[in-house]
């Protein structure tokens, strides 16, 4: 394995880490509200990040993400590549990347993904979906949604077409969430419209492997659940590369705190306790970002890595919580003003906690899977 970016990913990384420093700062996302940085957005865009991803792959969205972690920027990025550009590009047709990709590329679309699929959306024979998800990250901004019915199907649904409601809702994290009601709307199944019964079995078993799903099987519902499962894992592997950055924001503030506010004539950082919570916080920032960096990278060399988006899952929700609160600590009294910037790390690295499965949860699916791997 080497994690080393290539200069294209090097370079995109470097222009994410201006862009963001330079136009995500406190008082921009104080005046944002729970809403999307519109000219954020529309900056990374125009300097092509969001249409790079498709050449640099699953780790350069990572890093990307990294760099929009630390700053907790309020735009899509993350939801619109992973459901969108990353989605599209991995499991649709050849008609529907070359309809849907350009827009989503230009930042004129924007996509989202009602990820995980706990609702059982129901759908008909005709394609038309109904029922409820309580809640979807960046749903205010979607003209585009990914959701699974109850076989793990996916259907892309526009946000404008009838039957479709999208209620705002508020939560934690400022990630302008809504909740999706659904009645008999339109849905256009990603990767056309599939086999309806016993398809061919494919002839190589390893062929579905590189993204994490399982081969095709013996009916359409089974190859639809092995889409949704890639899709949940490419997911999973860039929300971790999230809170790795969010994680890294939170303990750099802690650091610049420590190291300038002094009590009893000497800097904060020089008490033991406070080293070892650092030290500690650095750990395990470091084992969300080594373990995000070796699902993507297995993504982008072909290879299985579904074992391995759980595991960085499991260090995002476990020890991405643990950064988050030694962070709020550290500041002491500071930490729980609403209003300071390391607050927002706290209330970003507590939804990604649990947004793809909490700590335990995952490590539940990750037992499962080690035990299946394990009798074949």
């Amino acid at each position: 394995m080497d994690f080393t970016p290539t200069e294209e990913q090097g370079a995109a990384q470097g222009l994410a880490a201006q862009i963001f420093g330079d136009l995500a700062t406190h008082e921009r996302l104080a005046a944002a509200g729970s809403g999307t940085d519109a000219e954020l957005w529309k900056e990374l865009c125009a300097a092509g990040l969001t249409a790079a991803v498709e050449e640099i792959g699953l780790l350069g969205l990572v890093l990307l993400l990294e760099e929009q972690g630390r700053t907790t920027a309020q735009v899509p990025f993350a939801a619109s590549c992973v459901y969108g550009l990353l989605a599209v590009t991995d499991h649709g047709t050849g008609e529907q990347r070359e309809r849907l990709l350009p827009p989503l590329r230009d930042g004129t679309a924007v996509a989202t993904g009602a990820f995980p699929a706990r609702s059982g959306l129901r759908t008909d024979g005709e394609g038309r979906l109904s029922g409820v998800v309580p809640y979807v990250p960046w749903l205010r901004d979607a003209n585009l949604v990914l959701v699974a019915d109850a076989d793990r199907v996916l259907w892309v649904v526009r946000t404008a077409d009838p039957g479709v409601a999208v209620l705002p809702v508020e939560t934690t994290a400022p990630w302008s969430a809504a909740r999706l009601v659904l009645d008999r709307a339109p849905g256009e199944r990603l990767g056309g419209p599939g086999p309806e019964l016993n398809p061919e079995p494919s002839p190589d078993p390893e062929a579905e492997a590189g993204t994490g799903r399982e081969p095709e099987a013996e009916t359409g519902q089974t190859a639809g659940a092995g889409m949704y499962g890639a899709v949940l894992a490419a997911s999973r592997t860039a929300f971790a590369g999230l809170q790795a950055g969010v994680c890294a924001g939170s303990l750099a503030r802690a650091v610049a705190h420590t190291t300038t506010r002094e009590q009893f004539g000497r800097p904060l950082s020089t008490n033991q306790g406070v080293l070892l919570r650092a030290a500690d916080a650095h750990m395990d920032t470091e084992a969300i970002r080594v373990t995000a960096y070796e699902a993507a990278w297995r993504h982008d060399q072909g290879l299985a890595y579904g074992a391995q988006a759980l595991t960085a899952a499991w260090w995002a929700s476990e020890a991405g919580r643990r950064v988050v609160h030694a962070g709020q600590h550290l500041h002491g009294g500071t930490g729980a003003d609403l209003d300071h910037p390391v607050h927002r790390h706290f209330l970003w690295g507590r939804q990604l906690d649990s947004y793809l499965g909490c700590g335990s949860e995952v490590l539940e699916e990750l037992g499962e899977l080690l035990v299946k791997e394990g009798s074949q």
